[in-house]
């Protein structure tokens, strides 16, 4: 296997475990990207700040950048936001939502855990009705279970 080839595999396993890799790289129709070299379409982040600069520099419409691109217009719109809040590093895709359990920490996991008696089946329902009660907190079952490690309830 030549060099280039292992470089591009290695580029596109390092993009991969960053979360850029772009999804539709067939989708970016920018000729720039098709010749090799600099532009990759692999390469989400290269690829968003390329269709902001086209739109901001080159006055190309939000519509024809979109297209040109790969992307809808509300993830145009998206990108120049991530972009003005964070500079290059809004670019980069990140995970959303939650980090962690965050419902279910502290005083609210040590009242489930005391809910428990160990061999016996957690009763998922069952707790997400007590925690209601006791902490005004709606919690899914299956959240109660992968916070204390179960998977099947009764």
């Amino acid at each position: 296997m030549s060099s280039s080839a292992n470089h591009e595999r290695s580029k596109a396993n390092a993009l991969a475990e960053d979360g850029a890799l772009n999804p539709a790289p067939e989708k970016v129709g920018d000729p720039k990207f098709q010749e090799g070299g600099f532009f990759d379409p692999r390469d989400i982040v290269q690829v968003k700040y390329e269709m902001l600069r086209r739109v901001a520099v080159d006055r190309v419409s939000v519509t024809e950048a979109s297209d040109e691109y790969g992307v809808s217009r509300p993830t145009f719109y998206q990108a120049k936001a991530d972009f003005g809040g964070a500079g290059l590093a809004g670019l980069v895709p990140r995970k959303r939502g939650p980090r962690g359990p965050h419902k279910l920490q502290g005083e609210v996991l040590a009242f489930l855990i005391a809910q428990v008696d160990p061999g016996e089946p957690i009763r998922a329902r069952e707790l997400t009705e007590r925690l209601r009660i006791k902490f005004g907190l709606d919690v899914h079952p299956r959240t109660i279970e992968r916070a204390l490690g179960q998977k099947k309830t009764v």
